[in-house]
């Protein structure tokens, strides 16, 4: 059998969900005859899990009063024309910018609330 480095190991651990990571801990007691620490290992699996979403979708609820405003803050964000963004504004409600990192649709979100407009971050 061949041997796996300790970047294979480590690759394989981190595609593993919570519950096979918890039957692998068990199974690696069973064979070799120790305990592992409870408090630990829950602490190495809550690490490696995510906290959030990595990509998020920036979608414009409502337009405001202030809908000018509003479509030059999509032309900027988007890089569309004058036309487009309109035509995106009017279709309100309508997705931005999508498939983003959440500090981006933030800086996104900022920008349009700050023309008066109301979005939402999914």
């Amino acid at each position: 059998m061949a041997k796996l480095t300790n970047e294979e190991v480590i690759a394989s651990l981190k595609e593993m969900t919570i519950l096979e990571l918890n039957d692998l801990i068990k199974a690696i007691e069973e064979e070799f005859g120790v305990t592992a620490a409870a408090p630990v290992a829950v602490a190495a699996v809550a690490e490696a899990a995510p906290e959030g979403p990595s990509e998020v979708t920036v979608t414009l609820t409502d337009i405001g009063a202030t809908k000018v405003a509003v479509i030059k803050a999509v032309r900027e964000i988007t890089g569309l024309g004058l036309v487009e963004a309109k035509g995106l504004v009017d279709k309100c409600p309508s997705a931005i910018k999508e498939n983003i990192k959440p500090e981006e649709a933030e800086e996104i979100k900022k920008k349009l609330v700050d023309a008066g407009a109301t979005v939402e971050i999914k």
